[in-house]
């Protein structure tokens, strides 16, 4: 199996990643294979831009199974695993990196909870899934495991510190 170094110091000292708190909070999305195929795209990057996130990386790919065995190494024992992996290979996925204060909490609260049954109306999840093995986006749960997502689907070249011209209408 594929093992990746998650060192931080392979990325560039940007402010958005030297100071991984705060304002300069990053997650890790992916919009899953059922996700582009409905044509959700837009839709989701739509939510999150509303919010007030930065979008700072995004790429449309088809994930390696070296890749995703990586991604998924927790789940390995799981009785789902090979669907998932297959599910997950079945087309192209939309890999971003959002940033903003306290963004790894709200876009879990924004995606939903993994069980579309269990997802309220107006989550990403609660309005656009039914089968918990189609739900459309995967969010890191924790600001651990989207540095190592992060790490994982992108390289320091990938991701953009930029300035956005609304910030100071959505920070105090």
């Amino acid at each position: 199996m594929l093992r990746l170094s998650l060192d931080l110091s392979v990325l560039p000292s940007l402010h958005l990643l030297s100071a991984y708190t705060g304002v300069n909070e990053l997650t890790f999305l992916a919009i899953k294979p059922d996700g582009v195929q409905r044509h959700l795209i837009g839709e989701i990057i739509r939510r999150f831009e509303k919010k007030g996130f930065k979008l700072v990386g995004m790429k449309l790919m088809q994930a390696s199974e070296d890749l995703l065995k990586e991604h998924y190494i927790a789940l390995h024992d799981r009785p789902f695993y090979s669907h998932l992996m297959k599910y997950m290979r079945s087309g192209p996925i939309v890999a971003m990196v959002w940033q903003g204060l306290d963004v790894v909490k709200t876009a879990r609260a924004m995606i939903g909870e993994t069980n579309p049954a269990d997802s309220r109306p107006g989550t990403i999840r609660g309005d656009f899934c039914i089968d918990i093995s189609k739900n459309v986006i995967h969010g890191s749960d924790s600001i651990e495991s989207a540095r190592r997502e992060i790490l994982l689907w992108f390289h320091a070249d990938e991701l953009t510190c930029w300035v956005d011209s609304t910030e100071h209408w959505i920070y105090e």
